[in-house]
């Protein structure tokens, strides 16, 4: 079987922090997105895999290479010009056209069973089938209306809560069979949300709703980008992370190959510190803490709930609360910030 992993987006809604890297690439837990993807792929034993690429492709290119680093197969295709997701998928139709084949968006986190999945879309003989979760707010959401056997009917577009018959919302995570390429019109831009499916169920064509109850986000925005970093951190999705753990009497570490924490920091939460970065005398950790590689708190610092990038320096007396802080940035003394995503 083969996937398709969607990694064409601009990102907008994560600016100023995708300015600096593609979408794909932001890391949850010390790792690229991608990565968490290509590594759930593998342990459902997909291992030939395409991407396409249009936002800084390069990087993605740079970093992912032909997918021999992750024991993948990796074929990519930069679009110059953006099809719609859809489109995007018809550009790999040579690549996925040989069987049933899945489709995941590239900025969603999830441990979901992948396998199970496939096995409802083939059970059902479904032509396409959506992962669907239950949502609490529906009006951020497009959501799927089911009929008792599980396929879908219609769909409604960030409905109001009062006005919503589903709370059943696509997690971006897809199945098709191959005549699926019948279906989607041979040029132009052609997305999946607004025109494919609602074509598919309009026709009376089996379109399953498969709900998952594992976890799922996106990391679309920057708080819910944050958030996905904490979940990752303190276990709420089954992930590997990098680094080694230990306890401690005020919290527990991941602690980076050649990363240092001076004795007398007070650590008041979790703590993910990656490889060779210090942290030195009198800082003070609170609630949730990522710091990416090489980078630097110096004396006298407060972090709280903060996810900082690699090759950072927070210096002095900084004093950081809900932040997300980009690459190669430098917080100088006394700077005091909250709720902000920063790059240099």
């Amino acid at each position: 079987m083969k996937a398709m992993v969607l990694a064409a987006g601009v990102g907008s809604r994560l600016d100023p922090l995708t300015s600096q890297i593609p979408k794909p690439l932001v890391p949850v837990a010390n790792r690229p997105v991608i990565e968490h993807i290509l590594h759930l792929l593998i342990k459902h034993g997909i291992t030939d895999v395409a991407a396409n690429l249009h936002h800084l492709p390069d990087k993605l290119i740079e970093y992912c290479g032909d997918g021999t680093k992750f024991g993948i197969n990796l074929r990519l295709l930069v679009e110059e010009k953006l099809s719609g997701d859809a489109g995007g998928v018809r550009a790999c139709r040579d690549f996925l056209a040989d069987g049933t084949f899945i489709v995941l968006m590239g900025d969603l986190l999830t441990d979901a069973n992948l396998s199970e999945i496939v096995a409802a879309h083939k059970a059902k003989r479904a032509l396409a089938t959506i992962a669907l979760k239950h949502v609490d707010d529906v009006s951020q959401f497009g959501v799927a209306i089911t009929n008792k056997e599980g396929f879908i009917v219609g769909f409604q577009e960030k409905p109001k809560q009062e006005e919503a018959l589903s709370d059943l919302a696509s997690t971006g995570i897809y199945i098709f069979e191959p005549e699926i390429f019948h279906h989607i019109p041979e040029q132009g831009e052609y997305g999946f949300g607004r025109q494919l499916f609602p074509k598919l169920v309009s026709q009376s064509l089996p379109v399953l709703g498969y709900t998952i109850g594992s976890y799922w986000s996106d990391v679309g925005t920057i708080k819910q980008y944050r958030q996905s970093n904490f979940d990752a951190l303190d276990g709420k999705i089954k992930v590997d992370l990098p680094g080694t753990k230990r306890d401690t009497n005020g919290g527990t570490l991941w602690l980076g190959e050649g990363s240092q924490i001076a004795d007398n920091c007070q650590i008041d939460g979790l703590l993910m510190l990656g490889k060779g970065s210090r942290i030195l005398p009198g800082v003070r950790i609170k609630g949730k803490v990522i710091i990416g590689d090489n980078c630097l708190v110096s004396e006298g610092a407060v972090i709280e709930n903060s996810v900082i990038w690699s090759d950072s320096k927070i210096e002095g007396k900084a004093n950081l609360k809900d932040c997300v802080i980009g690459s190669n940035c430098h917080i100088s003394n006394g700077t005091q910030h909250q709720e902000v995503a920063t790059v240099a």
